[in-house]
């Protein structure tokens, strides 16, 4: 390797490294030591052949120098073959343990990915809803690519790093202070030179990526925002293009300087570490070829001391900032560990009792629950803010209680943050109640396995979200295992076989980014057939049909007809008919049941549903009331 070549490296290593002057745990050790335990064979191997490559790199300018003493003292035509043919074997084994050190660094560490990721995502995946809601998922998507890449480079590249950057260190002294304690001497007096423009440079330029780094997460946020679909809508509604265009160009500017002034500082720094190189190749030749002329050194040795001189300073240089790059690792553990410590508020019991057979009740006995504050279930790094909120916390249900019979439909009406909604989510158990319970058929739900639940529960809330894939993916989620015939008659029951039928690609067609490439209405009705193909025995309907048209409502309410036959249903209201049909109406005000009855009983008494259906239910067109 050339000195060049050394400056560069050396520059890449200390300029990616991120700045860290913090005290590194012991505890945080000790868990990278478990997380690496399944991997000690292979990093022992990695580590093995690291030291081996340090001493094949040192091996070679020892032969050239006996090469050339072989010549200068006249010596027979077979001993320069042999020495030449030892350098040729020296570096085909050279190339074998590099391409061996590789394999075990890109084994170990895309092994160390996947087990970091896999572990952060099933981890992220039992949380509870309340952590999504509080979360930024960009940030979260960070901890599962930039952390985990970084984590990994703990093995990959800055164990091997250590382990051969010091093992070349001290063969290289050796060898040199063997050859010419002189030489050697002299030229680590401009060590100096070499190093502390380089940690000054070094940390220059770290700064400067980050700086970038930060720029392009924000432009990307922009841009993940803006061109999604209800993003753009936004934008193209509401916004400002001329205002979203100058910001962008603003940070995309700022990346380009940054940019410039890091390869300026690059090519400053490598042809002032060039030039040093280029004095210290002079000082070997200059005091060598002097102390060779004299006789106290062979002619050999000068050029084995020249060739070991970049393997002085680049070790040297990467050692120096060895604690930073350690550091940067850690840290990276740390931010992964942080997520992984973050214990989910909901957990499965070890032996989860079954979901009882056939038709089920639902019952709430005594329900009080309050929203958990952010400090059970996010994180203020997730959140990108410096304290977490500390608001929350204030119970929103107090001391609910009734009872849903097998098959039977119960209407949950209210106005707006009454509590209707917090009702459905426990029942679906997104979060557990603080006092009391909710059964099914008598067995609580938070002695149930997630599994049962989710076989014996399904729920259309009124977004319909879908997935962007295609219109079959999105139906297998409830069912994995179901074929065509059993897609097609949701399709058909939830009325949208013939549209899909339509269609080129058929179960095949991608639905888009949150299903937007369908309507409204059709959207709703696909999240429909998805609950009809999973068969649950208890629907939960969180309004629905609130934001569709009367057209799409029409149909989507039919659909929903098919959904409820025969289930045992809560139903959060929005549609006139799905009240007045229902087998109970239960009256939600300030998180408690003010009233509950029938659609005629309730109107009778003249209370709160009577109020409630004069402002919010009897302006409804004719038609529709007598449906």
């Amino acid at each position: 390797m050339s000195m060049e070549g050394a400056a560069w490296g050396s520059l890449m290593q200390i300029s990616r490294a991120k700045a860290g002057d913090g005290k590194i745990s012991r505890e945080t050790l000790k868990r990278i030591v478990r997380f690496a335990a399944p991997y000690r064979t292979r990093l022992l191997g990695f580590v093995l052949l690291s030291v081996v490559g340090a001493f094949l790199a040192v091996a070679t300018p020892v032969l050239a120098g006996q090469v050339v003493n072989s010549i200068v003292a006249g010596t027979t035509p077979d001993v320069v073959i042999r020495l030449a043919l030892l350098i040729a074997a020296v570096a085909v084994a050279d190339a074998a343990v590099s391409l061996a050190t590789r394999w075990f660094s890109s084994r170990i560490g895309e092994s160390v990915i996947l087990d970091l990721r896999t572990a952060v995502f099933d981890h992220v995946q039992k949380m509870p809803i309340a952590f999504f809601t509080r979360t930024r998922t960009g940030a979260l998507v960070s901890r599962l690519n930039n952390d985990v890449i970084g984590a990994q480079q703990a093995f990959s590249g800055t164990l091997s790093g250590v382990v051969s950057n010091v093992v070349a260190l001290v063969l290289t002294l050796i060898v040199m202070l063997g050859t010419s304690w002189q030489v050697t001497v002299l030229a680590m007096l401009l060590l100096p030179v070499f190093l502390l423009p380089a940690r000054r440079m070094g940390g220059r330029l770290a700064a400067l990526r980050r700086e970038a780094a930060n720029h392009n997460a924000s432009m990307g946020t922009q841009m993940t925002e803006r061109f999604s679909a209800p993003g753009a809508t936004l934008v193209k509604l509401f916004g400002r293009p001329d205002a979203e265009s100058h910001e962008f160009a603003l940070r995309a500017s700022r990346v380009r300087d940054i940019g410039v002034k890091m390869a300026m500082m690059q090519a400053v720094f490598v042809t002032a570490l060039t030039l040093v190189s280029a004095l210290a190749l002079a000082l070997v030749y200059g005091l060598g070829g002097y102390l060779a002329l004299g006789g106290s050194l062979n002619t050999g040795d000068v050029v084995t001391l020249a060739l070991l001189l970049t393997r002085l300073y680049a070790p040297l240089t990467s050692l120096a900032n060895a604690r930073v790059e350690i550091m940067s690792a850690v840290v990276s553990f740390e931010r992964v560990f942080e997520i992984l410590d973050l214990r989910p508020l909901i957990r499965e019991k070890e032996s989860p009792a079954p979901v009882p057979a056939g038709p089920l009740s639902v019952e709430f006995d005594n329900v009080r629950f309050a929203y958990p504050t952010a400090d059970k279930v996010s994180l203020a790094s997730l959140e990108e803010v410096a304290v977490l909120d500390t608001r929350g916390g204030e119970e929103v249900l107090h001391g609910v209680s009734f009872r849903v019979e097998p098959g039977q439909t119960v209407a949950l009406v209210g106005t707006s943050g009454a509590g209707k909604s917090t009702i459905a989510q426990l029942l679906a158990r997104l979060y557990d109640v603080d006092s009391g319970a909710v059964r099914f058929s008598g067995t609580d739900v938070r002695d149930i396995s997630f599994a049962g639940i989710r076989q014996a529960l399904g729920m259309v809330t009124q977004d319909g979200h879908l997935f962007h894939e295609t219109i079959r993916a999105n139906l297998l989620l409830a069912n994995p295992e179901a074929g065509d015939e059993e897609v097609w008659d949701a399709l058909r029951r939830a009325r949208l076989e013939d549209m899909v039928r339509s269609l080129p690609d058929g179960l095949e067609t991608m639905v888009g980014e949150r299903g937007y490439r369908l309507s409204g209405g059709e959207r709703q009705r696909m999240t429909i057939a998805r609950l009809l193909l999973a068969q649950p025995r208890i629907v939960i309907l969180d309004e629905a049909t609130a934001a569709l048209d009367s057209t799409s409502e029409a149909a989507v309410q039919a659909a929903l007809g098919e959904a409820l036959q025969g289930r045992t249903a809560v139903v959060i209201a929005h549609r006139l008919s799905t009240i007045r049909n229902a087998d109970r109406i239960l009256v939600i005000e300030g998180g408690r049941i003010a009233e509950q009855g029938t659609h005629s009983q309730l109107l009778e008494r003249g209370g709160r549903y009577a109020e409630l259906y004069n402002t919010q239910f009897a302006a409804e067109p004719a038609a529709e009331a007598a449906e």
